[in-house]
């Protein structure tokens, strides 16, 4: 039997258990602001993870309106964070 590290053990355990959404929702979080910005970050309610779909919740209606335009833009640059083909699909709510 091959000997695995116990980083690339957590890895595959996670890439292969139900909590990836989870713990890639949580990473988007935290570089949420950075990515996009202290204002978007501020009022930027909730970030969920749903297969390859990134779902944004805000009750502010520019902000939603903007984020609208701004659909490719996001996908890139979570893709950029997490490893590319992460997210395919920003819905903004």
């Amino acid at each position: 039997m091959g000997e695995i590290s116990l980083q690339d053990a957590m890895k595959q355990f996670l890439n292969n258990s139900r909590f990836k959404t989870y713990i890639q929702a949580m990473q988007i979080e935290e570089l949420w602001e950075e990515m996009m910005g202290k204002t978007v970050a501020k009022y930027t309610d909730k970030i969920q993870v749903i297969g390859t779909t990134l779902f944004i919740t805000t009750n502010v209606a520019p902000l939603r309106n903007e984020l609208l335009y701004q659909r490719d833009t996001i996908v890139k640059r979570v893709n950029e964070a997490l490893g590319a083909g992460t997210i395919k699909e920003v819905v903004i709510k």
